[in-house]
């Protein structure tokens, strides 16, 4: 909106090109709770309803000509304070007058509106940071305490099957933990069998039936139980640093089965980050010399990764996307189809000899439960822990398990870090990160670029002091007094 700088319009025909503009105008939530908060406004509203202004002196006290602009982003916090004692200096004066009413609707006006002060955002943000640390530092320590304790757990109970069914019944916790927080935090209340109704929903229109049970949910159930299995088997041939690192190769697998299957963008720099995890599985290989335990456990976490991304990809593929519901109903029911209809493979393999179980006396519990448990506690973070943080700091969690691996085999195993295991491990963490990255992460780059760029700018402005602007608004200055002069004249 254009103001004529020399002269105060007087009259509704010296604004009528701005009035015409009016029903054109946007103007947004806080610069209405600006308007209904400054003084203009309540001066407007005071003098209407008691006669004394005519139509056109509450268009132009509407449009800022009598000082108060609106549409300024440069009105503060501090003038608005300023303007709020003004207002109740008034208002005690009108108190002395006999207007004591319209001093005391002034002021609980003014305090109506919740000002947005940059400490409360600062607050805010403080909040999901620490939340966001605490998600991550949760991610890690889960998952490294999982690998640390089964590759313990091995030494005294060697059964990698019976632990991989031993740790995916507790599965069957997810729905009931997720009831227990939905009833906790939400206001509308249901009993179990109707959110359990509710959250079945995810598998059709007729829920959760016994076709859908074997068609759909077997093969999750299979995936998830070789992705573990493939894991544990691989502890007992490499380390648990090695194993870990492997492992994060699975989001490169999914990028690339979800380009071939679902048709997703296709991304150059994805592409880079599988040829990354390629080359640091390669690298990995060549440092343990091609021995005969090194190859096998490194294709025995390969197919682990391989299987966790298939498991991924065909859930999205069949499933779509689930809700926090959805998905703890989903995994429950992994759980109660393993204690179901996977209870018989341990036991045959105890039986044949594969597996050899110690005395019941003997078996470690409190290892078995303590992995159980960290297990459960890293599948929950990262099905659930979008809820407080974003997506990408969870997957950087699981990259910082690799250090804090390397960290816990320094000292409790005999692993060689030569040059050429550490540089494998730095690429595939490094292409784990590129994944990470975001489809328009070129175009962001650009922002940031052209934004730092425009803010050393502007410090190099203010820096010299200005002086363009200096000895603009003097000029302006001059002008306005100088026209003012003549009017009054």
């Amino acid at each position: 909106m254009r103001r004529t700088p020399d002269v105060s319009p007087r009259r509704l025909s010296d604004v009528s090109p701005q009035l015409r503009q009016l029903k054109y105008l946007v103007v947004d939530e806080c610069i209405k709770e600006d308007l209904k908060a400054s003084k203009s406004f309540e001066d407007l509203s005071s003098i209407s309803s008691g006669g004394l202004s005519s139509i056109e002196e509450r268009i132009l006290r509407i449009t800022g000509y009598y000082g108060y602009q609106p549409w300024s982003f440069r009105y503060s916090r501090g003038e608005r304070g300023r303007e709020t004692v003004r207002g109740t200096e008034d208002g005690k004066g009108e108190a002395g007058g006999g207007g004591g009413g319209g001093g005391a609707r002034r002021l609980g006006r003014r305090a109506g509106p919740v000002c947005c002060h940059p400490c409360h955002c600062s607050v805010g943000q403080l909040k999901k940071a620490l939340w966001g640390s605490a998600v991550v530092l949760s991610v890690c320590s889960s998952w490294a305490g999982t690998s640390q304790l089964a590759k313990t757990t091995f030494r005294t109970f060697d059964a990698p099957f019976a632990i991989t069914w031993f740790a995916t019944a507790w599965n069957i916790l997810f729905f009931p933990l997720y009831y227990a927080g939905y009833a906790w935090s939400s206001e509308e209340k249901q009993s179990p069998l109707q959110r359990f109704r509710e959250c079945c929903r995810l598998f059709g229109d007729d829920g959760l039936t016994i076709k859908i049970f074997f068609s759909k949910l077997a093969p999750f159930c299979v995936l998830w139980t070789l992705t573990n299995y493939l894991y544990l088997l691989a502890l007992k041939k490499i380390s648990a640093t090695d194993a870990s690192a492997l492992f994060c190769c699975n989001k490169a697998f999914v990028f690339l089965l979800s380009w071939i299957v679902l048709r997703d963008k296709f991304m150059g720099v994805r592409i880079v980050a599988a040829i990354f995890a390629i080359a640091g599985i390669v690298m990995i290989t060549y440092a343990d010399g091609f021995h005969s335990h090194s190859v096998i456990g490194i294709t025995l976490v390969v197919a682990s990764a391989s299987m966790s991304a298939l498991y991924k990809v065909l859930f999205k593929m069949l499933l779509g996307s689930a809700k926090y519901g959805e998905a703890a109903l989903f995994l429950s029911v992994l759980g109660l189809f393993n204690i179901t209809f996977i209870t018989c493979v341990p036991v045959a393999l105890y039986f044949t000899g594969i597996e050899h179980w110690t005395p019941f006396s003997l078996v470690p519990w409190e290892k078995l439960c303590g992995m159980a448990i960290l297990l459960l506690s890293f599948n929950i973070l990262m099905n659930f822990g979008i809820a407080v943080t974003s997506p990408t700091l969870i997957s950087v969690g699981v990259v910082l398990s690799v250090p804090v691996n390397a960290v816990a085999d320094a000292y409790s195993s005999d692993i060689v870090f030569n040059g050429v295991r550490v540089i494998a491990i730095l690429i595939i963490c490094l292409g784990f990160l590129l994944l990470l990255l975001p489809e328009e992460w070129d175009r962001l780059a650009l922002e940031f670029i052209s934004r730092f760029k425009v803010s050393k700018k502007e410090e190099a402005i203010e820096e010299r002091g200005e002086p363009g602007f200096a000895g603009q608004s003097r000029h302006k200055g001059s002008r306005t007094s100088t026209a003012t002069f003549a009017h009054s004249f």
